[in-house]
C-alpha cells in the first residue's frame, strides 16, 4: 500500500521544481522583452536578407496601435519558452532520478541532453534554410502590373511574419523529436527495428500529411519538413537496432 505521506512529499518536491522552472521561465520572460527589439531584428533577418538586392523597396508594417507591443510579448514568450525548456526537462530529471536503477538513469541521460539539441538543429533549419527559400517563393507571386491592372506587391505585416516564423520553428523543433519518441518506443517494447522497416511506406504518406498540417500551403516549407523528418525516421531506425542490440548483449 502506497504511503500517504511519501506521496504527499512526492508532490511537494515536484511543485517546488515545476515553481523553479517557471520562475526561471517569468525571469527570462522580463529579459526577453527587454531586448525584444533585437530579438524580433534577429528573426526578421532572413527576411531582409531574403529581399536586400530587390529593386524594390521593401518594409514591414502595422495595421493596428498595438500591434508591435503584442508582437514583442509574442517575442519574448517565444524565446522564453525556447530557453526555458532545457531548465524544465533538468527539473523533471532530478524529480524522478532518485527512483531509478545508475543503468536507467545511464539510458534517459542520452533523451535529456539529444531533446534541446534535436529542437535546436529544426529552428536552425527554419532559420537560414526553410524561410529564406519559402520568402524567395512566395515573392514570384508579385506582378508589376500594366495599364489594365494594379501591381501586385507584398506588404508584410510585423505581427503575421513573426507569427509565422516563430510557428515553423516550433513545428520543425517538435517534428525533430521523433527519433526520441521512436527510441522510448523501442526501449518500452511497443516498438522494434523490424517493425518500424516495414512501416516505411505509410510512414511517408504520414509524414507528407503532417508536415501539409503544420507549415503554410506552399511546397518550399512542406518539403523542407517532410524530407528531414524522412531522414530522421531512417536514423531511427539505426539508432532502435543499435539499442536492441545493446539491451541483448545486457540481458
Amino acid at each position: 500500500m502506497t504511503n500517504p505521506n511519501s506521496f504527499a512529499s512526492h508532490f511537494v518536491e515536484l511543485r517546488s521544481r515545476l515553481l523553479k522552472s517557471i520562475i526561471f521561465i517569468l525571469i527570462i520572460f522580463i529579459l526577453s522583452y527587454t531586448f525584444a527589439e533585437q530579438i524580433y531584428n534577429f528573426l526578421v533577418e532572413p527576411y531582409a536578407n531574403a529581399v536586400k538586392d530587390d529593386l524594390n523597396s521593401r518594409r514591414l508594417i502595422f495595421t493596428a496601435l498595438h500591434e508591435t507591443f503584442i508582437t514583442y510579448l509574442k517575442v519574448a514568450f517565444f524565446t522564453a519558452i525556447f530557453l526555458g525548456s532545457p531548465i524544465l526537462l533538468i527539473q523533471i530529471y532530478k524529480f524522478i532520478a532518485p527512483g531509478l536503477y545508475k543503468n536507467e538513469k545511464r539510458a534517459i541521460l542520452p533523451y535529456l541532453v539529444s531533446t534541446p539539441i534535436l529542437f535546436l538543429l529544426g529552428g536552425v533549419l527554419v532559420y537560414y534554410l526553410v524561410m529564406p527559400l519559402a520568402i524567395k517563393f512566395f515573392l514570384s507571386f508579385e506582378t508589376i502590373g500594366s495599364g489594365s491592372s494594379l501591381p501586385i506587391q507584398l506588404e508584410a505585416k510585423v505581427n503575421e511574419y513573426l507569427s509565422l516564423i516563430m510557428r515553423l520553428i516550433f513545428a520543425f523543433g517538435i517534428s525533430f523529436q521523433l527519433p526520441i519518441l521512436l527510441n522510448l518506443l523501442a526501449r518500452i517494447g511497443v516498438v522494434n527495428s523490424r517493425y518500424l522497416k516495414s512501416r516505411r511506406r505509410y510512414v511517408i504518406v504520414i509524414i507528407f500529411t503532417v508536415a501539409a498540417i503544420l507549415t503554410p500551403p506552399d511546397p518550399i516549407t512542406q518539403i523542407g519538413l517532410a524530407i528531414p523528418l524522412l531522414l530522421l525516421y531512417e536514423l531511427s531506425i539505426i539508432t532502435v537496432r543499435f539499442t536492441e542490440k545493446k539491451k541483448t548483449e545486457n540481458e
